[in-house]
């Protein structure tokens, strides 16, 4: 029986020739990651076990992006646990203040996460890796504390959907439409620890950034990871950001899918997630019907943080204003980001147009700070989670969208779509 991609490097991690779904393995890890929220826990139970040192301080990835700058006391002391362990066993990859930036957009910039890595990280976005053609997945902090000291992990081997992407995406319609379409399709629970594999000469024509995006999202479709088929557009990008050994591995012609889902990139419309779960999602038309009034944009996160991201809002922004009473935060996803953004003119575009550029940081995506929603309140967010109360006040609603769709519905006041401005 052939492999799928996420088979051939679980197989080869664990130094078996092959493994099929349902297998229980013991595979070597390439990087270990964690952020100011999970990392402390996990360092309660590695010095609770009496680790005496890390397995490698290159492949250990800790991150400092969730309550940072810190927001409150408790933020601080977590933060000061984190960075007294990674002083203590001179981990290479620490990142806080002004070199912090979003995990899953700080780690593929630095080149620390490459094709056929196995990546674990605790926190479920993980998934993110993917992109570049990695086997990365979220884990808990217990998991993380083991691979910390060990660099190894248990996995369970994960049966594939296979995702068969043909066409092209049409103007103003992102990778963040085609996840959202996806999860909206299969529900947040269709691909429960399944490998996402996305396949076809319809990736061809999807950017780096649109890849990051609908890798990001697999875990809110229930996935155990997300996965891309190599080309010539990851190898491009591979090449110019590698920090570490790769190896592409791809899906055998007899790999065996649970399901195969084909999907026509060219009909795709804008898609907007309506609280309180990625899977309720509408087209823009739909949504334009509704006439929501919003309170709140975030145009930012792991998800949708990066420079393309902010191209595109900060075009359709031009020379426009945002709508009185909307408040609108923009959070660039890394300092090279940030650097790149305020090089181009686009940090000015924002400033003029009425917006609040924030740090690197995750911020309001999980409720964090930089932006707390208020009883009753709204924001378009083009982060991956509505979750009730996810951003605030459980009374708050959430709506993801792509950047198009928050930079538009930032000037008209109501969620829209470029075209309608």
């Amino acid at each position: 029986m052939g492999m799928t991609m996420s088979q051939k490097i679980l197989a080869y991690k664990a130094g078996m020739d092959s493994v099929k779904p349902g297998d229980l393995i013991q595979a070597k890890l390439d990087m270990v990651l964690a952020n100011d929220i999970t990392a402390p826990v996990a360092i309660n139970e590695f010095e609770k076990a009496d680790f005496a040192d890390v397995f490698h301080k290159d492949k250990i990835a800790l991150v400092l992006d969730h309550f940072t700058p810190n927001k409150d006391i408790k933020a601080a002391e977590q933060c000061k646990q984190v960075r007294e362990f990674a002083d203590k066993h001179d981990i290479t990859h620490f990142y806080e203040g002004g070199n912090v930036g979003v995990e899953h957009a700080l780690l593929p910039e630095k080149g620390l996460v490459a094709p056929g890595n196995l990546v674990i990280g605790a926190d479920s976005h993980t998934c993110t890796y993917g992109a570049v053609n990695a086997f990365s997945t979220g884990i808990g902090s217990t998991d993380m504390a083991v691979g910390m000291a060990t660099g190894m992990g248990w996995f369970k081997v994960p049966a594939a959907i296979r995702f068969n992407l043909t066409g092209k995406l049409s103007k103003n319609v992102s990778g963040k439409d085609l996840i959202l379409y996806i999860i909206g399709k299969i529900g947040v629970d269709g691909a429960l620890y399944r490998s996402m594999e996305f396949t076809g000469e319809g990736v061809h024509s999807l950017t780096m950034d649109d890849r990051f995006t609908i890798a990001n999202m697999a875990i809110e479709a229930g996935a155990k990871n997300g996965i891309f088929e190599p080309d010539d557009i990851m190898k491009a990008y591979v090449e110019e950001h590698a920090a570490v050994e790769y190896q592409y591995f791809y899906p055998d012609a007899d790999a065996e899918y649970e399901q195969t889902i084909d999907i026509d990139l060219s009909k795709l419309a804008p898609q907007v997630a309506f609280p309180h779960l990625p899977e309720n999602t509408k087209t823009i038309a739909e949504a334009e019907a509704m006439n929501i009034k919003i309170d709140q944009v975030v145009i930012g996160s792991c998800t949708n943080g990066r420079i393309s991201d902010l191209e595109i809002a900060a075009n359709i922004l031009k020379g426009k204003k945002v709508k009185r009473g909307v408040r609108v935060m923009v959070l660039p996803a890394t300092p090279k980001i940030y650097m790149e953004a305020m090089m181009a003119g686009y940090l000015q575009t924002f400033m003029d147009a009425g917006c609040v550029i924030g740090p690197p940081s995750c911020g309001p995506c999980l409720g964090g700070h930089l932006g707390i929603l208020a009883k009753g309140e709204r924001c378009v967010s083009t982060t991956n989670r509505n979750f009730v109360g996810r951003m605030g006040h459980t009374e708050s609603e959430v709506y993801l969208a792509s950047p198009a769709v928050a930079a538009a519905s930032a000037v008209a006041g109501i969620i829209c779509g470029p075209d309608s401005l």
